[in-house]
C-alpha cells in the first residue's frame, strides 16, 4: 500500500512538472528570445508559482505555523486555479496555432514582392550603412561589414517549403517566417493568459462576495399538517482556513440570518485547521438565529483538522452537533450521522444507533455531509437526506469529475422513497475560485402533502 501511494505522488509530481514545462514552453520559450531579460524573468515567475503552489497545498500537512500558511495560500492557490485555466486555454490554442500560421501563410503567398515589417527593418538598416546598395562603389566600413554579416546570416536562414521563384526576395530568405511564428505565439500565449486571468478573477469575485440564498420547497408524504412550511437553512462546506476567515463566517452568518427560517442545519467540512487556528474565524456562528436553533455534522475534513474538538467548540458556540444521533422537532425526526472519513478513528457513522429505533411512520430529515451515504438513507427509511460535500464541482471542468463520484452532483434527486437535496456549499477548498459552481445557502420549506 505504502509503494503504491508513493508511486502515484511521483506519477502526480511528474505530471505537474511536465505541464508546467508545457506551460514554461508556449508562454515563455516560444515568446521571448534566447537569454532575453523576458525569458528570464519568466522562467523564475513559473518556477516560483509552481513552488508557491505546492507550498501551499502542503504546509497545513507539514505543520508550518498557521500563519506562514497563510502567506502561501493566496498566491500558491491562486496560480493553482490559473495553472488549470492557462493548460485548458492554451490546449485550445493548439487547435488555433497551425490555422493562424496557415491563414498568415497564405495571406503572404497572395503578396509575393510585399516585404514584411522585419525585412523591411533588415533593409532600411542595410540602406543605412550603405550594404548592397546599388552603383555604391565604395567598400563598406567595418561596423557596416559586421551588420551586413549578421543580416546575410538571417537571409540566409531560408523556412523549409518556401515557394519557389521567390529567391529574390527578403522575404523568401527566411526572415518573416521566425517572426511570423513568433507573432503566433505571442497572440496564443496572451489570448490564454487573458482568459485564464478573467475567468480565475471573476470566480474569486464569486467566492469573496459570498453565498447566495435559494429557496427549495420539498414535498414529504409523512411530514404532518401542523410542521407544513418548516424551513431548514442548510449550508455546508464552509472551509475556514487559510484564505477563508472570520470576515467569511460574518457574511455566511449575515445571510443566514436574513432568512429566519426555523432551523439552521450545518452539514460538514466547517473548517481546514485546528481550533487553536480557527476558532476565532469560527466565532460569528454563535450569532446564528432560528427559532429550533443550530445543529451540526462533521465532514471528511473536520478528520484533518481534530474532529473532537471541533465538535466540542461548536458546542461551545451554541450549535448542536448529532454525532449520530437523532432529536424530534416540528412533528418530524431529524438525525445526523458522523462522516465517513471518521471510521478511520472509530468515529464512522452509524446509522442503527441514528435511526434505527425511530418510530417510521413520522416523517425524518437526515444530515449526513457526504451524498454516498444515501443508500444507507433509503434503507433506514429516510424521507430526505440534506447533504454537501461535492461543491457542484467548484471549478469546471471538476463537475464532470465530481458528479462521477458522488451520485448526486447538485440539487434534488430521488432514490426511491428517499429524497436527496445536495448543496453546492458556501465557501471553497483549495483555491478560493469557483466556475461554473456558485456558492449558495439553501433555505429548504418542508410541505406536508396533507396539508
Amino acid at each position: 500500500m505504502i509503494v503504491l501511494f508513493v508511486l502515484a505522488g511521483l506519477a502526480a509530481l511528474s505530471a505537474l512538472l511536465g505541464l508546467h514545462y508545457y506551460l514554461w514552453r508556449r508562454l515563455v520559450r516560444d515568446t521571448t528570445t534566447a537569454g532575453s531579460v523576458a525569458r528570464k524573468a519568466g522562467t523564475a515567475g513559473i518556477v516560483t508559482a509552481l513552488a508557491l503552489m505546492i507550498a501551499a497545498f502542503a504546509g497545513a500537512r507539514a505543520g508550518l505555523p498557521f500563519g506562514l500558511q497563510q502567506v502561501l495560500a493566496w498566491p500558491g492557490y491562486l496560480w493553482m486555479a490559473l495553472f488549470l485555466y492557462l493548460t485548458l486555454s492554451l490546449l485550445v490554442g493548439e487547435a488555433v496555432r497551425p490555422l493562424l500560421l496557415r491563414w498568415l501563410r497564405r495571406r503572404d503567398a497572395a503578396e509575393p514582392d510585399a516585404v514584411s515589417a522585419p525585412a523591411a527593418e533588415a533593409l532600411a538598416v542595410r540602406e543605412a550603412v550603405g550594404v548592397g546598395g546599388e552603383g555604391s562603389g565604395s567598400e563598406p566600413e567595418p561596423a557596416a561589414q559586421g551588420l551586413s554579416g549578421a543580416l546575410s546570416v538571417g537571409a540566409d536562414r531560408v523556412e523549409e517549403g518556401s515557394a519557389p521563384g521567390r529567391e529574390g526576395s527578403v522575404q523568401a530568405a527566411g526572415l518573416a517566417h521566425p517572426t511570423r511564428r513568433l507573432f503566433v505565439s505571442r497572440i496564443i500565449g496572451g489570448a490564454a493568459a487573458t482568459a485564464a486571468v478573467a475567468t480565475v478573477g471573476y470566480g474569486t469575485y464569486s467566492v469573496m462576495r459570498g453565498p447566495r440564498l435559494k429557496h427549495l420547497t420539498v414535498p414529504l408524504a409523512k411530514l404532518p399538517r401542523g410542521a407544513h412550511g418548516f424551513r431548514i437553512a442548510v449550508v455546508s462546506d464552509i472551509h475556514l482556513g487559510p484564505v477563508l476567515g472570520r470576515a467569511h463566517t460574518q457574511r455566511i452568518v449575515d445571510t443566514i440570518n436574513s432568512a429566519q427560517a426555523d432551523l439552521v442545519a450545518v452539514v460538514g467540512d466547517l473548517v481546514d485547521g485546528s481550533v487553536e487556528d480557527l476558532g476565532h474565524a469560527a466565532e460569528p456562528l454563535a450569532g446564528l438565529r432560528s427559532r429550533h436553533g443550530s445543529f451540526f455534522v462533521t465532514g471528511n475534513h473536520e478528520y484533518f483538522s481534530g474532529a473532537q474538538q471541533w465538535v466540542d467548540h461548536v458546542r461551545e458556540l451554541g450549535m448542536q452537533p448529532l454525532e449520530n444521533a437523532r432529536v424530534e422537532i416540528g412533528g418530524f425526526d431529524l438525525a445526523g450521522v458522523n462522516d465517513v472519513a471518521g471510521e478511520s478513528e472509530g468515529q464512522g457513522p452509524d446509522f442503527v444507533k441514528a435511526l434505527g429505533d425511530r418510530d417510521r411512520s413520522r416523517a425524518s430529515v437526515l444530515l449526513a455531509h457526504q451524498p454516498v451515504v444515501i443508500h444507507d438513507a433509503v434503507e433506514h427509511g429516510v424521507d430526505l437526506q440534506l447533504s454537501g460535500h461535492t461543491h457542484g464541482g467548484q471549478m469546471w471542468p471538476g463537475n464532470f469529475i465530481a458528479d462521477l463520484a458522488n451520485p448526486t452532483l447538485a440539487g434534488l434527486e430521488s432514490y426511491g422513497d428517499t429524497q436527496l437535496f445536495v448543496s453546492r456549499g458556501a465557501g471553497a477548498w483549495g483555491p478560493p475560485v469557483r466556475v461554473g459552481a456558485p456558492s449558495d445557502i439553501t433555505v429548504v420549506t418542508l410541505a406536508s402533502k396533507q396539508a
